[in-house]
């Protein structure tokens, strides 16, 4: 029953810790019996067990229970399966969604040598806008989890795609990630290429693309600042704050926290 095989997804965390914290009892349990289960459900017949399967992969991930090994050779191969160009289309929208989510959990060589060239081709597929709209939905972050190199070198120019792309909201989702793709270019690539490009998407001929490149104006602008001098940065969670000064800091009267004000860079695309 689909029902019992989703209840055994939510569980499989809560028993995985466990096992790590008693892993002195049991060493290979977790990834012997629990893993091949997390692995095989996530191209379950059914859709209800494969989004839990998914569930207990992010979590497994997020606590760091997954072994390297086990990610390089069981999780990303069955993605990478389940992305490709003859997926059905349901099971390409759920493994381009994971990758999105799971890229900021793994190590960079392994984004970047495993699910960075299979995001690029998902980028420009022709077939599903959703694929392409999750690309650009989560394009900052790829951008963050593979570094300025990658980012130069593969992942612009499939940015200028998407920017150009023939469904709005698809231009929207880019305007709303701007900031992030931004902050991991260099100084010149920001002036010669996002520049013209940010230009584009607040003259676009959709109002809903402009309004967001308008409220991603100011954060666009905030990449140029030096941040030595500005204090600017970018926390995890993909916002934009601006660490208190040292006068500030050691104000008797204000607690540093109160000082840091943060302004939201990415919203959910509609």
């Amino acid at each position: 029953e689909p029902t019992v095989r989703t209840e055994l997804m939510e569980q499989i965390p809560p028993i995985a810790i466990f096992l790590q914290e008693s892993r002195p009892k049991f060493p290979i349990a977790f990834f012997e019996y629990l893993m091949p289960i997390v692995v095989r459900y996530l191209t379950d017949v059914n859709n209800q067990v494969r989004k839990a399967g998914q569930e207990a992969l992010l979590i497994l991930l997020e606590q760091d229970l997954v072994a390297q090994s086990d990610i390089e050779n069981k999780v990303c191969p069955i993605l990478l399966d389940l992305s490709a160009p003859d997926s059905d289309d349901e099971y390409k929208v759920e493994a381009v969604n994971i990758i999105c989510k799971m890229a900021s959990m793994l190590s960079r060589t392994t984004v970047e040598h495993m699910l960075l060239p299979r995001f690029c081709e998902l980028c420009s597929d022709g077939k599903l806008f959703q694929v392409r709209k999750i690309c650009a939905a989560n394009f900052g972050d790829i951008c963050n989890a593979v570094g300025q190199e990658a980012t130069e070198r593969l992942l612009i120019p499939k940015f200028f795609e998407l920017c150009s792309d023939s469904v709005w909201g698809m231009r929207k989702a880019c305007a709303e990630c701007f900031m992030a793709v931004s902050y991991t270019t260099s100084p010149e690539v920001r002036r010669s290429k996002l520049s013209p490009l940010f230009i584009s998407l607040i003259s676009d001929t959709c109002r809903w693309v402009r309004q967001a490149a308008f409220q991603s104006l100011g954060p666009f602008i905030s990449t140029f600042a030096n941040p030595s001098s500005a204090g600017l940065y970018i926390r995890e969670d993909g916002t934009l704050s601006i660490r208190p000064s040292v006068q500030d800091g050691n104000s008797s009267s204000c607690q540093p926290s109160n000082n840091i004000t943060s302004v939201s860079c990415s919203t959910n695309a509609t």
